[in-house]
């Protein structure tokens, strides 16, 4: 296997959904996970549970692209780029929906044991934007 560097992190992840017709909401969760360096590529890797199902989130970090995986009680694909919007998909057990993700802004540092991303992007169904979503990213290696 190609050189891999894991590390256990604890996670604070804050979204915001400012849907197009209703109210602003945020939502905080603290998980643990993992931060894995592969093939010169940062993945954070973490479970959270809703409603008594789990929902396995893969995230590629970078700082004009990156990618976020969801797999479990709900399937998506949300490919990030800052440079032009993506075509990505949303699977629930009501069907499957294509999405296209207009991202607005979109940052990542990492330093030695700890790291933020932080982005932002208009997600769009049927050409028609639903709302403006916001991903606030801390992660820190547990010692």
């Amino acid at each position: 296997m190609a050189n891999e560097v894991r590390s256990q992190v604890n996670i604070k992840l804050i979204s915001t959904i400012r849907p197009i017709d209703g109210e602003s909401e945020s939502q905080e969760m603290w998980l643990t996970g993992q931060l894995l360096e592969k093939a010169g590529s940062m993945y954070l890797k973490y479970e959270e549970v809703q409603e008594d199902k789990t929902i396995r989130t893969t995230m590629k970090l970078g700082h004009e692209r990156a990618l976020i995986m969801r797999a479990g009680a709900v399937n998506m694909r949300l490919p990030l780029n800052i440079i032009e919007q993506q075509v990505g998909h949303y699977e629930s057990e009501f069907g499957s929906m294509p999405l296209v993700i207009d991202t607005k802004k979109m940052t990542f540092t990492k330093q030695v044991v700890s790291g933020d991303f932080h982005v932002q992007y208009d997600l769009l169904m049927g050409g028609q934007s639903v709302g403006n979503y916001t991903l606030d990213i801390t992660f820190t290696e547990v010692q």
